[in-house]
């Protein structure tokens, strides 16, 4: 699914219109019922009070649809028009004569005393801007939104100090707040998915699913932002606008919805068809996709019947040092279970024992130091190669990774040490093959292409890189970005529960698995991605997210080809 600009967005609106003859009042109507028709399936109580706050513009105008099929359909509800210019949009003054023609009760904000207590209101629909905004919001406008976001002031006032920069060497791991309930806004607990401060990052209130995020806030209050949380912008960073436990988006997907800052303003992100034309988002060029089962399942490549283990591929896992065996172990059985034929481990001599006994599918190559690799050496001839999970940082390790890059010009996925390593040593990455893999968390991230501004900050520094060597970067999160030379694919999978140890080291081993079995390098990454996340959502109902280990991961990769086949 094409990820577009707000301009983009325009002209889709625009030809929509135009190529199957309605009116722009018809297209209108057609965001508003099918929002509704997500309404009134998941909230279901009509005798619920709901305030519908209205800009003056178009997104206004959705807004006082959205009241008057409420309001045939028996529910409560008030409209509040926020008045932040004089002149309206033609299609929200249309509607707002309706409203009155359907005696709707609706009061005009023009300043602040005007603005009414919320505390008898239990659901609050946001229309106030749309994707159009380009300015700070100011006035009655922000006057308003920080009435709406009184309840969330915990996190209005910690948002300054949050950042994904505090990712430890530890992606994703579990904090003790992970999915848990907290008194604050939309489930933004201590540790967003169970990335504690500690763990990976997300430092006091990023997305744990708490109370609130099924959308109940300190007010007992649900938050829902039409098409985009009103004061959030889409091309640059936001630090003001509407907290938002949901956000329901037209048809195509927004990428500043699906960004860590953003969490906080965004909550849970729904994108609904509402008809636009297809020929139109077709032709439209763009180099932001998001990621889909159906993508993902167009892009399977299928199981011959006689395919054996020689046909599959063969996938060599190379890291490991004392302690740090669990990772290659988990790799190398996530690369079996992801489908190639063969599997092949490189660890030190103390990782012998541990891979034959715990994983007796994979065949080993032991490295001539005992507790750490030293020199990278084998006679095999592999697919494909992961390397880097839990080797250290040894002066003798650094020495084999360097000659090994040097001379391995095959497909590679690079991921935790490989990747420490080649920060302390940048001018290594030019020896990297193209399209090699990379699949940093944002600490490791940070190491290659230095500190960022915003999340729009990163993506740019991340692009660049990739666009300059020809690599491929994960920049693994709660929506990973797949990044290339050419796009970018936010990975559409996934729960909290994927906030584990070991979580990563298994992605590796399934990514190399694709790879091995003849992937090109992009559609392995974005498979693999997917499928990882896949069976954290498959198995939501069974495993609790605190419970959820590596293991679980691989255990489920079977499940999710049944699914992704069915």
């Amino acid at each position: 699914m094409k990820i577009l600009s707000s301009d983009q967005i325009r002209i889709v609106d625009a030809e929509t219109i135009k190529r199957e003859g309605i009116s722009s009042l018809e297209l209108m109507k057609r965001a508003a019922t099918a929002f509704c028709d997500w309404f009134t399936k998941k909230y279901t109580n009509k005798h619920s009070q709901i305030v519908i706050f209205s800009g003056v513009g178009n997104n206004g105008g959705d807004g006082l649809v959205i009241a008057r099929i409420l309001h045939k359909l028996g529910y409560n509800v008030e409209v509040l028009i926020v008045e932040y210019k004089d002149s309206y949009s033609d299609d929200c003054a249309h509607n707002l004569r309706r409203i009155k023609a359907e005696k709707i009760h609706y009061k005009k904000i023009q300043d602040k005393i005007d603005i009414p207590s919320l505390e008898k209101y239990d659901i609050v629909i946001d229309g106030i801007f749309g994707i159009g905004l380009s300015r700070e919001v100011s006035g009655i406008a922000a006057d308003v939104i920080k009435v709406i976001n009184e309840g969330h002031s915990d996190f209005s006032k910690d948002h300054t100090s949050y950042s994904e920069l505090d990712y430890s060497e530890a992606h994703t791991g579990n904090s003790k707040a992970h999915t848990g309930n907290s008194k604050a806004h939309t489930g933004f607990s201590e540790a967003h998915m169970g990335y504690s401060k500690a763990h990976s990052g997300y430092s006091n209130a990023h997305s744990g699913y708490s109370k609130a995020h099924s959308g109940y806030s300190n007010a007992h209050k649900c938050i829902i932002s039409i098409d985009v949380p009103s004061g959030l912008f889409l091309n640059k960073k936001t630090d003001f606008a509407v907290i938002a436990n949901e956000t329901i988006s037209f048809q195509i997907p927004k990428l500043a919805l699906y960004l860590p800052e953003n969490y906080l303003y965004a909550g849970n992100v729904t994108v609904l068809d509402i008809g636009l034309n297809e020929q139109t988002i077709y032709e439209i060029e763009s180099n932001s996709f998001y990621t889909e089962k159906k993508d993902i399942k167009a892009s399977l490549k299928p199981l011959v019947k006689f395919a054996h283990k020689g046909t599959q591929g063969h996938s060599l896992i190379i890291g490991g040092s004392i302690g740090k065996i669990g990772s290659v172990s988990l790799a190398s059985k996530a690369a079996l279970k992801m489908g190639c034929g063969l599997v092949t481990a490189y660890v030190p001599k103390c990782g012998v024992n541990v891979i034959q006994s715990h994983f007796p599918e994979a065949m080993v190559i032991e490295d001539k130091c005992n507790e750490h690799i030293c020199e990278i050496s084998f006679d095999i001839s592999p697919d494909a190669i992961g390397v880097g999970i839990g080797m250290g940082l040894y002066e003798e390790t650094i020495t084999a990774f360097y000659k090994f890059v040097k001379n391995y010009k095959g497909p590679m996925v690079i991921d935790a040490d490989g990747l420490n390593i080649l920060s302390k040593h940048q001018d290594w990455l030019l020896l990297l093959p193209p399209k090699t893999i990379l699949t940093p968390h944002p600490k490791e991230l940070m190491r290659l292409i230095g500190n960022w501004n915003d999340d729009f900050d990163k993506i740019k520094k991340t692009v660049e890189l990739a666009q300059r060597l020809d690599l491929i970067i994960i920049i693994k999160g709660a929506y990973s970005l797949i990044i290339d030379s050419q796009n970018i694919y936010v990975n559409s999978s996934g729960t909290p529960a994927l906030a584990t140890a070991g979580s990563g080291d298994v992605l590796t081993g399934m990514i190399t698995s694709l790879l091995a079995q003849g992937y090109n390098a992009i559609d392995a990454a974005r498979v693999g991605t997917f499928i990882h996340g896949m069976t954290a959502d498959i198995t939501s109902q069974i495993i609790h997210p605190r419970s959820f280990i590596a293991s679980d991961i691989i255990d489920n990769i079977g499940q999710c080809y049944i699914k992704l086949d069915s």
